[in-house]
C-alpha cells in the first residue's frame, strides 16, 4: 500500500513539474472527476429505478437539493413537489 502511495505521489510530482498547476489543483481536479464518475454511475442507476435518491445522496455524501440540482442540471426526469399549501 505504501509503494502505490509513494507511486501516486511521483506521478502528481511529475504531473505538476511539467504543468503550470499546483499539487493542491491536480488534486482537486482528480477529485472532481472521480466526483463526476461516480455520480453518472448512480444516475444510470437512477434512471433505471434500481436505485433510490436517499441511497445515492447517501453514497455521494451530498444533500437531495444538490441531487435534484445535478438532475435538473443533466436534464433527466424527476418528480417535484409542490411545498406549498393551498
Amino acid at each position: 500500500m505504501k509503494t502505490n502511495l509513494n507511486t501516486i505521489k511521483s506521478e502528481i510530482d511529475n504531473y505538476v513539474a511539467s504543468s503550470k498547476l499546483t499539487e493542491l489543483q491536480v488534486v482537486e481536479k482528480l477529485k472532481d472527476h472521480y466526483f463526476n464518475k461516480k455520480v453518472n454511475e448512480n444516475l444510470k442507476l437512477y434512471k433505471k429505478g434500481k436505485k433510490k435518491v436517499s441511497e445515492i445522496t447517501r453514497d455521494l455524501k451530498i444533500s437531495p437539493r444538490k441531487f435534484y440540482a445535478l438532475l435538473k442540471k443533466k436534464n433527466i426526469e424527476h418528480k417535484t413537489y409542490n411545498k406549498t399549501k393551498s
